[in-house]
């Protein structure tokens, strides 16, 4: 069977061990050399970085956040996680799981610089790098893209060992003929993993598998689907393309496929920003409508400012709440024509608002704009202007 030495990235025959090192880190698959879409993802990012930078925190148990405020957790180290705490929990309740963790405030400035290096060295392989975030991205390594006359699977070596020995943090890399598959894989063996899922194997692995696992599907679909006695992949399977599109619309179609194996999306790289947003925590909750929607005017001010500079307009505008329970509320609603007016935006943030400040309290809110634009599409003249 095709294997490969992920310490000296050496492709060979089949065996535990590696033949020219010794290395038992193998990774041996039938489709091994025959993938060329990849998934990289870091792991636990921002911890890792601050070990890096301070050596003394590696076996500590380290959470990046804003320490005695009323934030969530950034990340958790995988020292941190043993306890309980995960990214996106209440600062307070992962103290409480873990309170002998170290807090350590987010440096982003610092962090999207080990990101661009990381970036770096991904177009040294391929100009088709499609970043999700500043820790992952996806790399169309096919023969019509890669830089380098190697195997895609040789190439994801390198590129693992390379960030791991130069930029000095580690990613966890999957391995398969589409996105959706790529990255399911790289989530497998976290961390340093390198996981591979091969066309032959993926109508079955995914069958067992929950409807959550698929790209796209969320709580509330998820809930949707186990009312009709839908909690599987397999069950998907069952089902007729027709189906699921009478249950499900447009989406249904995608379901179908991605129960299957397939995902036709195309590695974009440098892909447009889909939304501008700007929200703020408050110190305490606050039930005051007044208040709320006196927040709203500084957040819309800078969303018009972000929209100016980068030439763009938003044809929606987004609400965004979250209770002091945590649980978040989006309203939205859509303009006749695009805007990128700072007055405009809060004009419309402020009915949406009003709708919502019904004596609950809210710990945060958030204005955006979705379904952008080039900015000279925006605010055209009023009939009766002038």
């Amino acid at each position: 069977m095709p294997a490969l030495c992920r310490d000296c990235c050496v492709p060979f025959r089949s065996g535990p061990d590696c033949p020219r090192c010794g290395s038992l880190r193998v990774v041996e698959h039938p489709e091994l050399f025959d993938l060329s879409i990849a998934h990289v993802d870091c792991d636990a990012f921002y911890a890792s970085v601050e070990k890096r930078d301070d050596p003394s925190l590696i076996p500590k148990p380290v959470i990046v956040g804003h320490p005695g405020g009323r934030g969530v957790v950034t990340t958790a180290c995988y020292v941190a996680r043993k306890f309980g705490p995960r990214s996106a929990m209440p600062m307070f309740k992962a103290l409480e799981l873990c309170p002998h963790a170290v807090v350590v405030p987010p440096d982003m400035a610092k962090y999207r610089r080990v990101s661009d290096s990381m970036r770096a060295l991904f177009l040294r392989a391929t100009p088709l790098v499609e970043p999700l975030s500043l820790d992952e991205a996806y790399l169309d390594l096919s023969a019509e893209a890669r830089l380098v006359d190697r195997p895609p699977a040789v190439l994801l070596a390198r590129l693992q060992r390379a960030i791991e020995r130069r930029i000095g943090i580690t990613v966890s890399a999957g391995l398969s003929y589409n996105k959706f598959l790529a990255k399911m894989a790289s989530d497998r063996n976290k961390p340093r993993g390198f996981s591979i899922i091969g066309k032959a194997e993926a109508v079955a692995m995914l069958a067992p598998m929950p409807v959550g696992a698929l790209f796209g599907v969320g709580a509330a679909t998820a809930a949707r689907m186990e009312e009709a006695g839908i909690t599987t992949i397999g069950h998907l399977q069952t089902l007729s393309e027709a189906e699921l599109t009478t249950r499900f619309g447009r989406f249904g179609r995608a379901l179908f496929l991605m129960a299957r194996g397939e995902d036709g999306r195309r590695i974009q790289p440098d892909r447009p920003a889909k939304s501008v947003s700007n929200e703020t925590t408050f110190a305490r909750d606050i039930r005051d409508p007044a208040q709320l929607m006196a927040a709203l005017e500084p957040l819309a001010i800078k969303v018009a400012g972000r929209l100016e500079r980068a030439g763009l307009a938003g044809r929606t505008v987004v609400l965004k709440l979250k209770t002091g329970g945590f649980k978040s509320l989006t309203r939205n609603h859509r303009l006749p024509d695009p805007t990128g007016r700072a007055d405009m935006l809060l004009r419309v943030a402020g009915a949406l608002l009003e709708r919502e400040a019904d004596g609950r309290a809210f710990r945060l809110i958030g204005v955006g704009v979705s379904d952008l634009c080039p900015a000279t599409e925006a605010d055209p003249p009023d009939l009766f202007d002038g």
